[in-house]
């Protein structure tokens, strides 16, 4: 029986960020211990800390409800902020309801995936991939980078100072990852690595993070030598002067949208109209927040399941799928 994810809902119709220190409590209980929360007015950019949090009494769904998860990048309020106005927009293009759901330390996005405890989910390629594996999950849009693409890579980055310039380099260093089901964060690193001649047996330590940001903060305070990372943020830190790209690997489908089996055909046709219609550039800006920050600035394009066939065979090599059941 799954049962580590808690359902407190965040309801997504108005968002005034508005300093209210009950709801923030809420958000904050809901962050780690996973789950949704009721909540209107929410100040997000306060920060709490991981020790802070608590669990909330479930809810429960209604038939037009469902859970919106998503792999994080960054912290609790900063994934939040980018995404409810998201969710506010699907709500009124759909007619439906849509809420957020954060996925506790200990608990899979995957697994929430297959298990009916969200029934959408931003994921990266490799989340798709586990998910369809496993659970025959359904791939509906792909996100466009600020050239259009439907396609992203990762950056290998060191500190700004370091000695290192090329891959030729780390040998025997500190590497650091994102998360272990992260694309850009675990996956394509792997790829590069291999295709470098390297292994984890190479280096003094492999550690992963759990996140983009937290391995990039981890090599600028001195916890690792060497991160792979999300290509746009790794940028963002190269022009603070906080860290160097040393390696971009080729171009590989992007993050999107996917569901659940469990959701019916008509919802999912709904649902994919909606997105592919959604002109974060255009007439759906307003309200939004930090969108050109995510990995689907300029909106999506139709996903399908021979986008992801490379992808698949590298995770079936490095052991993260069997391939068989994709």
């Amino acid at each position: 029986m799954f049962n580590k994810s808690y359902r407190y809902a965040i309801h997504v119709r108005h968002i005034h960020l508005v300093i209210i220190f009950v709801a923030l409590f809420f958000l904050s209980a809901c962050a780690e211990s996973g789950g949704d929360i009721e909540t209107e007015n929410v100040d997000l950019a306060h920060r709490v800390n991981d020790a802070d949090i608590k669990k909330q009494p479930q809810s429960h769904r209604s038939a037009d409800t469902f859970y919106f998860g998503f792999d994080r990048r960054g912290s609790i309020q900063e994934d939040a902020k980018q995404y409810l106005p998201f969710l506010d927009y699907l709500t009124a293009a759909t007619g439906l309801t849509f809420k957020l759901h954060f996925t506790p330390e200990d608990t899979q996005l995957v697994d929430e995936l297959g298990h009916d405890v969200v029934q959408f989910a931003a994921t990266g390629a490799l989340g798709f991939i586990e998910a369809k594996s496993l659970f025959n999950a359904i791939p509906l849009v792909r996100g466009l980078n600020e050239q259009d693409k439907a396609a992203y890579r990762s950056f290998f980055v060191v500190r700004a100072d370091s000695h290192m310039s090329t891959m030729a380099d780390i040998k025997g260093q500190r590497l650091a990852f994102g998360s272990k089901s992260s694309t850009q964060g675990h996956l394509i690193p792997r790829i590069i690595l291999k295709e470098e001649g390297l292994t984890l047996s190479d280096f003094k330590r492999a550690s992963y993070t759990g996140s983009h940001i937290n391995c990039a903060e981890t090599v600028i305070t001195d916890g690792a030598d060497i991160c792979g990372m999300q290509d746009t943020l790794a940028a963002s830190y190269e022009k603070k002067g906080q860290l160097k790209v040393i390696h971009k690997s080729e171009f590989y489908p992007s993050s999107g949208i996917v569901a659940n089996e469990q959701v019916t055909e008509d919802i999912i046709q709904k649902v994919t109209a909606a997105l592919l219609d959604f002109k974060p550039l255009g007439q759906h800006a307003d309200g939004l927040y930090h969108w050109e920050k995510t990995e689907m600035p300029h909106g999506f394009v139709l996903a399908e399941e021979k986008d992801y066939v490379e992808l698949a065979k590298w995770a079936d090599f490095f052991g993260f799928i069997d391939l068989e059941r994709y």
